[in-house]
């Protein structure tokens, strides 16, 4: 059994850091190696998820459960069927005041590994994830404002006529965005299997501010798209996202979501010195609203028309 132990000094109060760390919800657009959170059971201090995160430069997905303590601060993990090479996983977060201020947060793993040749390079591996998630933690707490001003979650839904697998297929599609959505100049996407796409984008917001992010999406056929932007714009710290998809009638209930993590001094750069995160808050609201909206309602008017889409294909 190997242990493995990180800790990091971080400039917030102890609570503050606890409810990021407590809160799987907001993972992706915190900590970059997670890509997609999806809960299965969901109680007070308790709680089971799948979990889809890059490691070693691969997306692997499994399903953990956690029992949270915020009295004390204490986060207690294991991963319910760990994929070789690791034979088992385990460990705990916690979180005290430090003696100098702020909070000592720490991150503690206990694996096994079914393949000796591969120690290695899980060890590095969980170091760099440790030591990437711990630096996280202070970026978002350290800002000097409080997550719930930082932070920002909203949804635009659009109902369409039309297959559930039509309108899904065109999100999935991204690589024909060019050819369909006045705001997106170029896209590149590959596919490496079980669902797994990296999209490079072009867009151009409603200003007129051209951005190029990079994508992990992760496609459950007919239901979502998932993703996390690695390379988010410039304003923020990060930016994840889902397109939800369900039968209403005869139709296609669509839903574009996004979280977006704020960084507050890019966000004075652009919006100006005097800008509030409120004002941040409502022109990411308005700007990738729109671009969500755009999407979804070109999207029905594709399937509405009853131009067939292209065979899918494996990009890769």
């Amino acid at each position: 059994m190997e242990l493995m132990t990180h800790t990091r000094v971080i400039a917030a109060p102890p609570d503050e850091v606890y409810r990021v760390a407590a809160d799987v919800a907001l993972w992706p657009v915190v900590f970059g190696p997670t890509v997609h959170v999806h809960h299965l059971e969901r109680e007070e201090r308790a709680e089971r998820f799948q979990l889809w995160a890059v490691v070693a430069g691969e997306v692997a997905t499994w399903i953990s459960r956690r029992e949270l303590d915020p009295v004390t601060r204490r986060i207690e993990f294991r991963q319910e069927h760990s994929r070789p090479p690791i034979a088992g996983m385990s460990g705990t977060w916690s979180f005290k005041p430090h003696r100098d201020g702020g909070t000592e947060a720490v991150l503690d793993h206990r694996f096994a590994v079914t393949d000796t040749s591969a120690r290695e390079t899980i060890l590095a591996a969980v170091d760099r994830n440790s030591t990437e998630e711990l630096a996280a933690l202070g970026r978002i707490t350290e800002l000097g404002h409080p997550v719930d001003e930082v932070v920002s979650t909203f949804s635009d839904t659009v109902v369409l006529d039309g297959d559930i697998d039509d309108v899904y297929d065109f999100v999935y599609r991204s690589d024909l965005w060019p050819e369909r959505l006045p705001h997106v100049a170029r896209v590149e996407l590959t596919e490496a299997g079980d669902g797994v796409q990296h999209m490079e984008m072009d867009t151009v917001t409603a200003d007129g501010s051209a951005h190029t992010t990079r994508s992990i999406r992760i496609c459950q056929p007919g239901e979502s798209i998932s993703y996390t932007q690695l390379l988010p714009p410039t304003m923020l710290l990060g930016h994840s996202g889902r397109w939800t998809f369900r039968r209403a009638g005869r139709g296609v209930e669509a839903t574009a979501t996004h979280t977006v993590a704020i960084d507050p001094a890019a966000a004075r750069a652009q919006l100006g010195e005097n800008s509030t995160l409120a004002e941040a808050r409502a022109y990411l609201r308005e700007n990738l609203g729109a671009n969500g909206r755009a999407t979804l309602t070109r999207a029905g008017a594709v399937v509405e028309s009853g131009v067939p889409e292209r065979a899918r294909s494996n990009t890769a």
